[in-house]
């Protein structure tokens, strides 16, 4: 159930505190879930066509994706102080905690303790699959509806998944398919 969304722009602590657990719980992955989670779902600071611009610019752009699209929040929010609240608060402590995991891993070679700390990595990877897959699920039974949208969806899903074409080779084969097709359906 997603909270309406809201008017008035969030503090800075808050942009900073929601991207705090953002990078707590999506620790290894799944920042797109927990993300949508959190600012759409929970916060009702953007709606899910908003968040899926943002999502599709930030994959656009140089860079890391997920810190992108905390950056492209934060903007919208409260411009440049608000990127800046976000960016801090999504990295700050998870680049803590993976220098201390490498350390330790590193320490620990040779003794009892390495594996688990590579089992750990492993179940945290994981579960970062599951929520994108699940969020991923669920943003496509809101959004994509249609015979074409579903079949150009298929397309580019197997095209990766299945066969491990690059995703930039796959791109530039599909969107003018895509684009062509949108044009040709579009209401007169």
């Amino acid at each position: 159930m997603e909270t309406p969304k809201t008017d008035a722009p969030p503090s800075l602590a808050s942009l900073f505190l929601s991207f705090v657990s953002i990078g707590m719980m999506s620790f290894g992955g799944g920042l797109a879930a927990w993300t949508r989670r959190e600012v759409v779902q929970k916060r009702g600071w953007l709606d899910d066509r908003q968040f899926l611009s943002g999502y599709a610019l930030s994959q656009l752009v140089p860079g890391a994706t997920n810190v992108n699209l905390a950056v492209f929040i934060g903007t919208q929010m409260r411009g440049t102080a608000g990127a800046i609240a976000c960016f801090c608060g999504l990295t700050a402590l998870p680049l803590a905690i993976v220098l201390l995991l490498g350390t330790l891993y590193l320490h620990s070679q040779g003794s009892t303790v390495g594996p688990w700390v590579g089992f750990a990595l492993a179940g945290m990877g994981a579960v970062a699959v599951g929520l994108n897959l699940g969020t991923g699920v669920r943003l496509a039974r809101r959004n994509i509806s249609g015979l074409i949208p579903i079949a150009i969806t298929a397309i580019v899903t197997v095209s990766i998944g299945v066969f491990g074409f690059p995703l930039l080779y796959t791109m530039l084969a599909v969107m003018p398919l895509s684009l062509l097709l949108a044009w040709l359906t579009r209401p007169q």
